[in-house]
């Protein structure tokens, strides 16, 4: 999709649609419905609707007007945006993406959106409006020999200000959604067109166009490396594992940090012997959403260019169950050599980033965080809302609490307390893969933790808000590319 600014009076925009957003500055007695623009013409063009109450500017209404009289647009949609005191760039955000999906239902390949003119700053609205629109712009619907590819072709922003500075905003927003749109179509796709080969190509791919270092290690060089815990995971599958490693190093960027991003690549997650019930398991292609958004964000960090080194660990793997694959009660040695209590072959995730981790940390890398669809437990915890994140360096943790809020994502932190490292103890092996049902997410993390040792660490889990369970107004059901915005602008405050 292309991106485009303008800086004209907004009436003088051609376009097949400008969006403008609605919202309610007034009370629950008594609603005042304004368009959040100063132009004169856009608000002289909608108040024939506002005046009779048509729009109420509840979240996500639609109110088309044909032919605009005085604009040379040929559709003026008002879309709501909600109570002014709850308007943010998260809302806009959410807004751009239901206005791209409202029009492309209806065949209209582009569109200019007006950027408000309070509020919110003018380079977070035009971030929030590009990011939204592709993120509006996705489907899911791949390989339907019947799809109607019904893209957004082309979104103009229309706005006021430095020229310069507004186009600034509006690449790095395309970046940025881009990425995440990158990292949605690998989590898309199904087990048997996304292996581990296929993975490490896309990424060996991804590396080529934008400028990165890329490196793929084979199941040989994973087991030269002693990583016991990775290859237990990868043993039981005929597809061979792959640990994918981009650099990105920048020149000018001081020796240190280097950030460490370590993702889980799953391609397809069966449990292994301990198997998953059938219900629900083709969803299990999508495990491997913490590596695919590691690429997404890699490929962003390449092209924002910010002056920090960033060391990028992709685990690859299938779980499968075999008469090769690991059993409960079998005992793995980690790179770390920590020895490992298999209790549950389902409890692999946590397996091949404890070996990443390590490696990470045996490349130099001064900081990590990893991700990665880990835990059911953090979706009771937390629901389809936040995702977890676990930390055992508050001020890493606020760093990346500031990059979540500018990023406009949601995550909550969850505890790392010391009483939590009994119910990973082992009786025959260093520690247990797998700490029992209750305090799940955090047993795992606590696991984790041990490979991270004293480098300062983030761990999230996105088992609950990668996958989109239901469509919703601004987004299709499927791939969210969740964490991808936040670690990029993670990277980018990092330098």
């Amino acid at each position: 999709m292309k991106t485009n600014l303008s800086v004209a009076n907004p009436a003088e925009v051609e376009t097949e649609c400008l969006v403008a957003v609605a919202i309610d500055r007034g009370t629950k007695e008594k609603p005042e419905i304004f368009i959040e623009t100063s132009d004169s013409a856009v608000k002289e063009a909608g108040q024939e609707i506002v005046g009779s109450g048509e729009t109420s500017g509840k979240m996500f209404e639609t109110t088309v007007l044909h032919h605009p009289a005085k604009l040379k647009a040929k559709r003026l949609l008002l879309i709501g945006g909600g109570k002014a005191k709850d308007f943010n760039a998260p809302v806009l955000r959410k807004l751009a993406g239901a206005a791209a999906r409202y029009l492309k239902s209806r065949g209209i390949r582009s569109f200019a959106f007006l950027a408000p003119n309070r509020n919110i700053k003018n380079d977070d609205a035009l971030s929030a409006i590009v990011e939204g629109a592709f993120i509006g712009n996705f489907d899911p619907d791949t390989y339907k020999s019947d799809r109607k590819d019904r893209k957004i072709d082309s979104v103009t922003v229309v706005a006021r200000g430095d020229q310069a500075a507004l186009l600034r905003s509006v690449d790095q927003a395309r970046v940025i959604g881009e990425s995440q749109n990158f990292t949605r179509d690998l989590v898309n796709e199904p087990g048997n067109r996304m292996t581990p080969t296929m993975i490490a190509e896309r990424a060996r791919k991804m590396a080529e166009e934008v400028g990165l270092k890329c490196e793929v290690l084979d199941g040989a060089k994973i087991r030269e490396l002693k990583m016991g815990a990775f290859w237990g995971v990868s043993q039981g599958s005929d597809e061979p594992p792959a640990l994918i490693v981009l650099r990105y190093e920048p020149a000018g960027a001081p020796e240190k940090p280097v950030l460490g991003l370590v993702g889980k690549a799953i391609t397809f997650d069966s449990g292994g012997i301990s198997i998953k019930p059938a219900d629900g398991m083709e969803k299990m292609k999508y495990d491997m959403a913490g590596g695919a958004a590691m690429l997404g964000v890699m490929r962003g960090i390449a092209l924002l260019k910010p002056k920090v080194k960033v060391t990028a660990i992709i685990c690859a793997s299938e779980n499968m169950p075999s008469g090769k694959a690991q059993k409960p009660g079998d005992v793995q040695i980690s790179m770390s050599g920590k020895s490992i209590e298999i209790i549950n072959t389902d409890a692999e995730g946590r397996l091949v980033l404890a070996d990443g981790l390590s490696y990470a940390r045996q490349l130099g890398c001064t900081h990590l965080i990893d991700a990665a669809t880990l835990t059911g437990a953090v979706v009771v915890a937390l629901g389809y809302v936040n995702a977890g994140v676990f930390a055992n360096d508050d001020k890493m943790y606020e760093r990346f609490a500031k990059a979540v809020n500018d990023a406009g994502e949601k995550f909550w932190r969850l505890p790392l307390d010391d009483e939590y490292k009994e119910n990973i103890n082992s009786s025959i092996a260093d520690i247990v893969n797998s700490g029992g049902r209750w305090g799940g997410a955090v047993n795992a993390a606590m696991f984790l933790k041990e490979f991270a040792e004293d480098t300062p660490w983030l761990h999230l889990d996105i088992a609950g808000t990668a996958w989109m369970e239901d469509s919703k107004p601004w987004i299709a059901k499927g791939p969210s590319g969740i964490a991808v915005r936040s670690l990029i602008e993670f990277a980018r405050q990092f330098s």
